[in-house]
């Protein structure tokens, strides 16, 4: 059975009141319901991680041994080369996947440092920035 892991960094945890203007007014638990369910539907199974901590969501990397990854790396997109080189050592496929978009906003969200090392990014359709990633894996990688 196929495996994904749903990864959310620093301050995702606070979705549903951190600037709901540009993040929306559903939370992180909205969202991984919402994951499960489509992920059901398709018969993949899905596991979530959500740490504010760098080296949290470089060792789940490091132990993951699924299928491939949807990874939502928040503020350390910009500048976590430890959290890219975690990527680039791991054989599952990644998709980084923003709820904004980030080329619409400050100029320095522009920048991902962990893009150029996963398979695709999807960034600006809310939510559905994670469900497009996860389409996209099952139709890529679903044995």
């Amino acid at each position: 059975m196929m495996h994904i892991l749903v990864i959310n960094g620093p301050n995702l945890n606070l979705l549903g009141r951190r600037e709901p203007n540009v993040y929306g007014s559903e939370t992180l638990e909205d969202l991984e319901i919402m994951l499960q369910q489509e992920a059901e539907a398709h018969g993949v199974k899905v596991s979530f991680f959500q740490s504010n901590h760098e080296g949290g969501l470089i060792d789940c990397l490091h132990t993951f041994d699924g299928t491939a990854v949807i990874m939502n790396p928040g503020a350390l997109t910009h500048y976590s080369y430890a959290l890219r080189d975690a990527v680039a050592g791991i054989e599952a496929p990644v998709v980084e996947v923003h709820i904004s978009n980030v080329h619409s906003r400050e100029d320095f969200r522009t920048i991902s440092v962990t893009a150029p090392v996963c398979i695709g990014q999807v960034s600006g359709f809310g939510f559905e920035s994670y469900t497009a990633a996860l389409h996209q894996l099952i139709r890529r990688f679903a044995p």
